[in-house]
């Protein structure tokens, strides 16, 4: 098992054991790179060409608005991924920006990589299905979140969701995940202290 690769193959095992063979290929497949803080791993209009997965840091997808409002879609941090998926699967230019919020190392795999493990090692193919099927109940939450929630409901998920970063970042960004103010968000922080 290849250092860089280590996170990442533990996080397979926990769906399905990853035989010598399996953790092999994905030594081959995924690359590491190392991301410095408010560097791009994606840009607005480029094709998203990895799957990315956060083995330390912290990085956020988002797009920006015609009046210039900055408006945060997911955080990714340790353990999770984070992609343009219309972009990655369609070749659709993005309207989506990948930063990261902190230094950070991830672990990327192209396209034709991935298809390779769909199609030689069907425990991928299973896994990312999981990953993909986690991601939409996700979605699906903060669709449903966004229309019915109450500010303080909206953090209370976001805190479910994302319990290692309600502390590592700043009011600016879990305010414009949330569809908030940041000023509305201090109130709502400090109500929660009081309780």
């Amino acid at each position: 098992m290849s250092d860089e690769t280590a996170p990442l193959i533990e996080y397979f095992k926990s769906y399905i054991p990853l035989s010598k063979k399996e953790i092999e290929v994905l030594n081959e497949r995924f690359i590491e790179r190392r991301i410095k803080r408010k560097q791009f791993i994606l840009q607005e209009h480029e094709v998203c060409q990895y799957y990315t997965f956060v083995v330390s840091g912290c990085l956020k997808m988002y797009n920006i608005d015609g009046g210039g409002e900055e408006h945060n879609l997911q955080f990714a941090a340790e353990n999770d991924w984070i992609v343009d998926i219309d972009s990655f699967h369609n070749k659709n230019p993005s309207k989506l920006y990948i930063v990261a919020l902190e230094t950070s190392v991830v672990l990327q795999i192209e396209k034709n990589d991935l298809w390779y493990l769909y199609t030689y090692y069907p425990k991928f193919d299973r896994n990312f299905r999981v990953i993909i099927e986690q991601k939409f109940i996700e979605l699906q939450n903060r669709v449903l979140q966004n229309i019915s929630a109450t500010g303080e409901e909206k953090y209370e998920f976001f805190i479910r969701q994302y319990p290692q970063l309600a502390n590592r970042l700043p009011n600016t960004q879990i305010a414009s995940y949330l569809g908030i103010t940041p000023q509305f968000l201090s109130k709502i922080r400090q109500k929660r202290i009081k309780s």
